[in-house]
């Protein structure tokens, strides 16, 4: 199937994709990697009026961070930030999530705020963003604002992100110095939309004790959900398989997942806590 016939436009300027969002609304489109966006496209499950293309816009692909924050511009693709240094130094969970995005061919071109601003469910970077307690770094013709990555996802495909709003960057704190974290999926074949997914990020001491545990999954409702529960569960308890089995029981009480091709809710339920051992187990290792 083809598109629907839209207009096109490369901007210049931020000033140049404002003026566009608040002539054409609901009608306009950005056009970032496209990885997403090309596919409902093609599937007329988008119609936009115009695609404003923003990929040649400066100072929104770069990657840098300072002692406390780490720093990702809108515009870096998937496969410059999987071979960041500063990533894999300050948010490890984002490099070992990173492999699982899709393909070779996709990580060049999709970029890393176009995931996020797309808000797929299913898709890893969201999930990671909550779990590592990103900030979304939101501008507009009369300035900027950040959301924390907990208050950015409000529902199936929908954002904190104004109509006259684009997303410019994430930020991210640093992991502290005794954090650990730990990535797992499942999916059908490897590079397919995960069936079920879990990131997890937190602290076990000297003791083998948890503390500030975050763990968020995505294919597992309706957004990236941050099992609060289970971190719960797990937090001021020691590493053993009671305290797992606990995180695991906590589940019923965060994650809502949905009927899809891959399989019915309980399913997922299933898997969900298989691979919330399988992580913990290798979080602890």
């Amino acid at each position: 199937m083809k598109p629907a016939p839209f207009a096109y436009v490369r901007a210049k300027s931020l000033d140049q994709v404002f003026d566009l969002l608040s002539e054409h609304g609901d009608g306009a489109r950005i056009l970032a990697g496209g990885q997403s966006l090309m596919a409902t496209l093609n599937m007329r499950l988008s119609e936009p009026q115009i695609l404003i293309d923003i990929n040649h816009l400066e100072g929104l692909s770069g990657i840098s961070s300072d002692s406390e924050t780490l720093h990702i511009g809108a515009l870096a693709r998937h496969s410059q930030v999987l071979v960041s240094d500063d990533v894999v130094r300050m948010a490890p969970l984002i490099a070992q999530a990173m492999p699982h995005v899709a393909h070779k061919a996709i990580r060049n071109r999709g970029t890393f705020g176009g995931s996020i601003a797309f808000a797929d469910p299913a898709a890893e970077m969201p999930a990671i963003s909550r779990a590592v307690k990103a900030k979304m770094i939101l501008q507009g013709r009369d300035g900027q604002r950040s959301v924390e990555a907990d208050d950015f996802f409000l529902g199936l495909f929908e954002t904190a992100i104004q109509p006259d709003e684009l997303l410019i960057a994430v930020e991210v704190p640093k992991i502290a110095d005794d954090g650990r974290s730990a990535f797992m999926e499942l999916a059908r074949r490897s590079g397919d939309y995960a069936i079920v997914g879990i990131g997890v990020q937190g602290r076990l001491d000297g003791s083998r004790t948890f503390s500030d545990m975050r763990l968020a999954f995505l294919g597992a409702g309706d957004r990236p959900i941050l099992a609060s529960a289970a971190g719960d569960a797990l937090n001021g308890k020691p590493y053993n398989d009671n305290t797992v089995a606990a995180a695991q029981a906590a589940l019923d009480s965060d994650l809502d997942p949905m009927a899809d091709l891959n399989g019915p809710p309980e399913m997922k339920m299933h898997l969900a806590r298989v691979l919330t051992k399988r992580a913990l187990t290798a979080f602890a290792a």
